[in-house]
């Protein structure tokens, strides 16, 4: 969950929502809207959980900045929706849909392995250092948790060139999947130092 602190769910917590939908015959929809297209250093964040979901939504990441959203639908309703039966007033966008082509074709192991690699700096290079209470997350979708105010770090952050954003009392950081490493560093650097002062 991004907006409420970037808290990462349970695999048993997801397997067990999985097992009871099935059981009681309910549709699994997950939204991958922000932790879809290589984020989290899967292609979409519940392949981590080993489930396969009935519905997924994806957006944010597919279009590079571009409007764009797409929903998946797997085998128990992959024939709810027939050809042309489903619009929307901007859907079909031809530069956009071009933009989440391109975008969808440059994710590939390489790119994801990149992630999961500057993932685990970020996790080692934080956690237990001074000021830092927590640090959450999955792939390049993170949390920290601060012993200072949040909102104190992330000013602090920004003036010294760093923009984090926060979410709920921490500053969460979705930097862009190929950041470079020198650049990571530096940045992770500042946010510690931020933090520890």
């Amino acid at each position: 969950q991004g907006e409420g602190g970037v808290v990462p769910l349970s695999v048993e917590f997801v397997k067990g929502v999985k097992k009871l939908c099935d059981e009681f015959g309910m549709l699994l929809m997950v939204d991958e809207v922000q932790t879809g297209n290589g984020r989290t250093g899967t292609l979409y964040a519940y392949e981590q959980f080993g489930i396969t979901p009935d519905v997924v939504t994806t957006a944010k990441g597919l279009g590079g900045g571009l409007p764009i959203g797409a929903c998946m639908l797997f085998e128990r309703v992959e024939n709810t929706l027939g050809a042309g039966s489903h619009g929307s007033t901007f859907g079909g966008n031809p530069i956009a849909a071009a933009g989440a082509l391109n975008i969808i074709s440059r994710i590939d192991e390489n790119l994801l392995a990149g992630v999961r690699e500057r993932s685990e700096y970020i996790f080692s290079a934080l956690e237990g250092k001074k000021g830092i209470k927590s640090v959450t997350g999955l792939g390049l979708m993170i949390g920290i948790e601060t012993e200072r105010d949040s909102s104190l770090v992330l000013a602090e952050c920004i003036e010294r060139g760093i923009l984090p954003i926060k979410a709920k009392s921490k500053i969460r950081l979705l930097p862009a999947l190929n950041i470079p490493m020198d650049d990571l560093k530096r940045a992770v650097e500042i946010i510690a130092e931020c933090a520890g002062a």
